[in-house]
């Protein structure tokens, strides 16, 4: 069984961490192993953690998720405060986290992540505009890459695409959505780079209401690529949000800027900024308070959902239950049907139990969660992403309290309900520490062959 010390020695350098953090396992993981799980080669893991190279924002939470270290700490040992303070100094008020250079001119560790970047980007060239059209291409048809993929050719390399109807671009917009419920993650990365294109070009053509509705819909398609971000741990979570939020703006909507602002605060999570997140969402939330209609509550009470998740990042376990209770008062009042398909998150008894959990896997007392995993049944959650973020959160709390068993079965249960899901470089990380783990569990080296986990 694992040892993961709750904080790093005072002063450990980000190698030095990495080093202590594999040692600690039982039994302990080369690194070789490493290199494996984390899709790079020994040499490279030897350079990291001899001081050669700093990866990117990217691959330190992989590291994180892989290692099961806090990501603030193996950021800070990556980037001392020192060296952050005279960044910010130079650069004032810049929120995202800056991207990793390489420390001493190791170039070949830099080149290496050119070469997977170009690959990512020559392999998503020439997506026909399917999602827009309404002629989706067989999969046989589509370059091969993997969702991150598409997304880096969404934000930084749009397609060609002109202004399309309202109408059309709300059904696109529909359809990826449904994707993204269903757990098609490698479907919907296909579908954003036209989609997103079509989104901005339709809402430059458009003026007054017309072009307030195409900014609307622009935003939510947006924050749609925000949450597939989100899922591959990828920094680009930082672009789409950014884009969500001026789209919003534009749209003079407050359901889409709570939508978009809540995903600027997974981005600031995911970077440490526990407390700026909460500070934002509590901020926004407020401006909906007033707002009587069914989809301004839904908003706000998603956003309290994701906000008591973040507030037990930093213990405030008060504050976080609070909240989640709020959210399912305000659930409880709410008709989720079509029309709030939008929202991401809703906040009925299953999704706000399944946030609890999450909560108190994050306080550190798993053991309170065994009860709420014992009276939620997971085939009342309306979407297969849905179904697998219940069994994600129930196979941490079984991976916290030791329970290698049954972490193999709730891992086994989201390959069943979306077997991209098990993919996910979180999610990866539990099936890495099962593998490594002295525990002997039947089908577990074949499931993390299969998951892309190699021993």
């Amino acid at each position: 069984m694992s040892v993961h010390p709750m904080t790093a020695p005072f002063g450990l350098d980000l190698g030095a961490l990495m080093r202590s953090r594999r040692g600690a396992r039982r039994p302990k993981m080369t690194q070789e192993a490493l290199a494996g799980v984390l899709g790079y080669s020994k040499s490279w893991v030897c350079r990291v953690e001899g001081g050669q190279i700093v990866p990117q924002i990217e691959t330190l939470l992989h590291i994180a998720a892989v290692l099961d270290i806090p990501p603030d700490e193996l950021i800070n040992a990556a980037h001392p405060p020192e060296r952050e303070r005279v960044r910010d100094k130079e650069r004032p008020g810049f929120v995202a986290p800056a991207t990793a250079t390489v420390t001493t001119g190791d170039v070949e560790g830099q080149q290496e992540d050119e070469v997977r970047r170009r690959g990512f980007l020559n392999g998503a060239i020439g997506i026909g505009a399917a999602v827009v059209t309404g002629t989706p291409a067989a999969a046989a048809d589509r370059p091969a890459a993997d969702p991150g993929t598409w997304l880096e050719k969404a934000l930084f390399a749009p397609s060609s695409t002109g202004p399309v109807p309202l109408g059309q671009l709300e059904r696109a917009l529909r359809q990826a959505r449904e994707d993204f419920r269903r757990a098609r993650y490698d479907t919907l990365g296909a579908e954003l780079p036209v989609l997103l294109a079509a989104a901005d070009a339709t809402r430059q053509e458009l003026i007054g209401h017309t072009g307030e509705q195409a900014c609307e819909l622009a935003a939510y398609a947006y924050s749609l690529a925000g949450e597939l971000a989100v899922k591959q741990r990828s920094e680009v979570v930082w672009v789409a949000s950014d884009r969500a939020l001026a789209a919003a703006r534009a749209s003079g909507q407050p359901a889409p800027l709570g939508e978009a602002t809540r995903m600027l605060s997974v981005a600031m999570r995911h970077a440490g900024r526990h407390r700026q997140a909460v500070d934002l969402l509590m901020q926004t939330g407020r401006q909906l308070v007033d707002d009587p209609t069914s989809q301004a509550r839904a908003v706000r009470a998603a956003m309290l959902l994701t906000c008591a998740y973040t507030a037990a990042h930093y213990g405030d376990r008060t504050a976080a239950l609070d909240m989640v209770d709020e959210a399912q008062e305000i659930g409880a009042r709410i008709h989720y049907g079509p029309s709030l398909k939008k929202v991401t998150i809703q906040a009925t008894r299953e999704q706000c139990e399944t946030f609890r959990l999450g909560v108190f896997n994050k306080l550190g007392v798993p053991d309170e969660g065994v009860a709420v995993v014992s009276r939620v049944n997971p085939g009342n959650f309306p979407t297969a992403e849905r179904r697998a973020r219940f069994h994600t959160d129930a196979a941490r709390m079984w991976h916290q309290l030791g329970n290698h068993e049954r972490t193999f079965a709730s891992l086994r249960a989201i390959e069943r309900e979306a077997p991209e899901e098990v993919r996910r470089p979180s999610v990866k990380a539990l099936t890495a520490d099962l593998l490594y783990s002295s525990t002997n569990l039947p089908g577990m080296r074949e499931f993390a062959a299969r998951t892309g986990v190699h021993g």
